[in-house]
């Protein structure tokens, strides 16, 4: 395996890693970014616990060999917070109750912010569309959904 050096954007910060461009983005964000937010799950793409953010879409990190983000920006759940404030959908899912174990809540808070980013007035359908990838074994969905929909209404109120 011949490493090259492939450069991208990780969280609004330029970042050079050298990997084989094969090696899927999950393991290279992981293993030698050091940034264990994103958790692995299947390595199959059903999940949704490797999600983060590809120039602004919601992508299952285990699918996306590292090759591909050359020059591209990627988002990680460790890039959603800003300033050292935690994002609305951050606040609402722990005031709301909606995490558990929290092994699939990175996927999902990036899934809702990609959401957000390209709606943030998302109906009960736009919100079941964008986690329709993403698996939670703890919470059920019912508690995520309400912290979506604050979430987005306190974004909304701050304009």
């Amino acid at each position: 395996m011949s490493l090259k050096k492939i450069s991208f954007f990780l969280n609004g910060e330029a970042k050079d890693v050298y990997a084989n461009p094969g090696d899927m983005l999950v393991d290279v964000i992981r293993d030698k970014l050091g940034l264990l937010g994103t958790k692995v799950g299947c390595k199959t793409g059903g999940c949704g616990a490797c999600t983060v953010m590809l120039d602004g879409l919601a992508v299952n990190s285990c699918m996306i060999p590292v090759g591909k983000v050359a020059g591209k920006s990627v988002v990680t759940i460790e890039g959603v917070a800003e300033n050292n404030e935690l994002h609305p959908i951050q606040e609402a899912m722990m005031e709301d109750g909606a995490v558990q174990c929290g092994y699939c809540t990175p996927g999902i808070i990036v899934s809702a912010k990609a959401l957000f980013d390209e709606n943030p007035n998302p109906d009960s359908e736009d919100i079941h569309r964008a986690l329709e990838g993403n698996i939670c074994r703890c919470t059920g969905y019912i508690k995520v959904e309400e912290a979506i929909v604050k979430a987005a209404s306190n974004i909304r109120k701050e304009g």
